[in-house]
Order: C-alpha cells, then sequence, then structure tokens
C-alpha cells in the first residue's frame, strides 16, 4: 500500500518523517520529500512524525500527488537520463535536488 507525501510538503519539507523511518524510504527533491512505494513498509511511521499532516496512506492520498509519488521513481526526473527507480535507501543517494515536474510548478505547502 505505501504511504504519500502531500501538498502540505511542498517548500515545508520539514524532515521529521525522515528521521523517524525505520527502512530509509524518504527521498529528498528539491521542494518536497518523496516516499518509495517498493522501499515502503507501510509501518506508519513518518505519518506520525509529520508535524504538517502532509503523509497519508496511498488509497486516501490526493490523486495527483499519488501519481507523482510513483513519478518520482518510475520516470526520469529533469535533467536524468533514466529513473531512479529503487535506489535502495535514501541516505546513500542523497538529495536528489530536482522534482518531478508537477511539484516544480506547484504552489508551496497546503495551508
Amino acid at each position: 500500500m505505501a504511504y504519500v507525501i502531500g501538498a502540505a510538503c511542498v517548500d515545508i519539507m520539514d524532515r521529521s518523517c525522515v528521521e523517524e523511518c525505520p527502512v530509509d524510504c524518504i527521498y529528498e527533491g528539491d521542494r518536497k520529500l518523496y516516499i518509495n512505494p517498493t522501499e515502503c513498509i507501510d509501518c506508519g511511521a513518518c505519518e506520525t512524525a509529520c508535524p504538517e499532516q502532509a503523509i497519508t496512506v496511498d488509497r486516501l492520498a490526493d490523486p495527483e500527488f499519488r501519481t507523482d509519488n510513483r513519478r518520482f521513481f518510475e520516470e526520469p526526473l529533469p535533467g536524468r537520463a533514466g529513473p531512479l527507480g529503487t535506489p535502495g535507501g535514501a541516505t546513500g543517494l542523497g538529495p536528489v535536488g530536482v522534482d518531478t515536474s508537477f511539484v516544480g510548478s506547484a504552489q508551496g505547502g497546503d495551508r
């Protein structure tokens, strides 16, 4: 099932979720964080840690952000030759520094 990070994270990126994730599956774009749906173990630690309430279970997430979250891992991002896929942990990869075009053109946090 996995979790999805929504609009409230855009330009906020509190990162409390990253600290709580036991499998290191939350990746950093330029303006938003993304949860790798393949690496996520559905524990919910990220959801309870997020002070912005930006994280929700996949089936309840905004459909645009649900699709966009998958796109971050499955399609080449701007300036990259191939998709990120499943790198096996965000820490080893470090900040990706780029977002999908959907988030790149989105307005800031959902407040």
